[in-house]
């Protein structure tokens, strides 16, 4: 976690969050996003790092990450994680 921090330093929590490794990437617009996902991969190239394309995700328009539902409309809990504690 620490080198991927250190990799994407620069742009962490601008349109980046990283996770141990897992790398979300968050933009306002879709020419914003291939912008940002130009960046990423481009920095992953340079330094070495792969990403395994069967464990990729692009052009999602909500996503669940860490319990949370990230989408235009916002961040909010994933429900299904309500539920597991509740029973």
């Amino acid at each position: 976690m620490d080198l991927m921090n250190r990799v994407f330093k620069q742009f962490l929590d601008k349109f980046i969050i990283v996770f141990i490794d897992d790398i979300l990437v968050y933009s306002r617009s879709e020419i914003e996003h291939e912008e940002h996902l130009r960046i990423v991969m481009q920095i992953l190239r340079e330094k070495k790092l792969y990403a395994k394309l069967s464990k990729c995700e692009f052009w999602l328009d909500k996503v669940i990450f860490l319990g949370h539902v990230v989408s235009k409309d916002g961040i909010s809990v994933d429900l299904s994680k309500i539920d597991a504690v509740l029973n």
